[in-house]
């Protein structure tokens, strides 16, 4: 999509209205991941190249400022700590309580990684899980709840194990030996996780039990090329069955279910957006944790949608988005772009409504709140 200087102009002026915050920042390399680690600092990587960075960064100041903006200055993101991994981060998780984020590249291994403190700057690297699996790299990670600091990861449904961070120890493995991609894996309390396949398919899977639940697409789903997913959880229920699922296909169909069947989705629709099977990894389908029954999505194009799910049913047709974030397409007037900007991830902000974290191809990384319309 060619932007031109009088459309980032014309985005400009509305965004002063659109927008509560915000905040653009540019990284020297596009980044796939962004991993909260503390309540105002997040961790982000390079995904393209060889070498690539691994910052600690602090969300800009003013953010938090409230009603007295105009005596902070500081409206850039701020680099705590940093370091350089030798191969590209496809993923990085941060395990809870710690200071240490876990990565995978396109390596047999899983790299450890201490975020450093007050005293030193650096992110060095403090440990390797090297695994023993013919499937290659691109491994999907998350953090688990055992007593010692673990992390679950698999790049296919068969080699998906819980590795004890520490040792190096593999506490559990699933049962099963399908070759399925995992597209994305997490956890729904301390001991049940759920797998989804590249091909949209859940799997359900308990650490206690090697054996696991499998719920296929129903056949007219199952045609679109990729699928990621989005878990959220009812933080005030500790039960499996108050969870919801969001899945979001590279052809833009969406899914939503929950844990009293799987296998059938509560609602389903298709959003009006650019099908693109070569940006498949950069799929992104995420709950907001404070608004109930919003999501949001990116992956297509250079945009961030937020739709409303409270009146879509089985049969909603092109539900149109809430609101559209289209900062990444303006960060560079056309003359300046060689190809189109596409998002790569976008994060919710853990607490604040309407705020969210968005990365884009051309290393732009920006963190925004948006105004109701209505």
């Amino acid at each position: 999509m060619d932007i031109s200087s009088d459309d980032a102009d014309d985005w400009f002026m509305e965004s002063l209205n659109t927008y509560k915050d915000l905040h653009l920042f540019h990284l020297e390399h596009a980044t796939k991941v962004i991993e909260w680690t503390r309540d105002k600092s997040i961790c982000v990587a390079g995904c393209t190249g060889g070498k690539s960075e691994i910052l600690e960064l602090l969300l800009p100041l003013k953010l938090y400022a409230g009603d007295n903006q105009g005596l902070c200055g500081e409206r850039d993101f701020k680099v705590q700590h940093g370091g350089f991994s030798e191969e590209p981060v496809e993923s990085l998780i941060h395990i809870p309580g710690s200071r240490c984020v876990v990565t995978s590249g396109v390596s047999h291994s899983l790299q450890i990684w201490d975020l450093g403190g007050d005293y030193s700057d650096v992110i060095k690297k403090s440990g390797v899980i090297n695994v023993n699996s013919p499937s290659g790299g691109n491994r999907k990670i998350t953090p688990g709840f055992s007593e010692s600091p673990s992390v679950l990861h698999g790049s296919c449904v068969r080699d998906v194990q819980l590795t004890e961070i520490t040792t190096g120890q593999t506490l559990y493995t699933v049962g099963n030996d399908s070759s399925d991609s995992v597209s994305g894996l997490q956890f729904v309390n301390g001991s049940v996780f759920l797998i989804c396949s590249s091909n949209g398919s859940l799997r359900l899977c308990d650490t206690r039990d090697p054996s696991s639940h499998y719920y296929p697409l129903e056949e007219s789903s199952s045609k679109a090329l990729h699928w990621s997913f989005g878990l959220k959880e009812d933080q005030s229920q500790s039960e499996p069955c108050c969870c919801s699922v969001a899945r979001l296909s590279s052809s833009g169909d969406i899914l939503l279910s929950d844990f009293r069947d799987l296998q059938q989705a509560v609602c389903q629709t298709q959003i009006n957006v650019q099908s693109n099977a070569t940006k498949e990894s950069f799929l992104n389908i995420s709950w907001a944790p404070v608004i109930k029954d919003c999501v949001s999505v990116s992956g297509f194009d250079g945009t961030v949608l937020i739709y409303n799910t409270t009146s879509w049913s089985r049969d909603t047709q092109s539900p149109q988005p809430i609101f559209s974030h289209r900062g990444h397409e303006m960060s560079h007037e056309a003359e300046s772009r060689k190809c189109s900007t596409v998002v790569t991830t976008h994060a919710w902000h853990r607490s604040r409504a309407k705020t969210l974290l968005s990365a884009a191809t051309d290393g732009s990384l920006q963190v925004w709140d948006w105004v109701d319309s209505h």
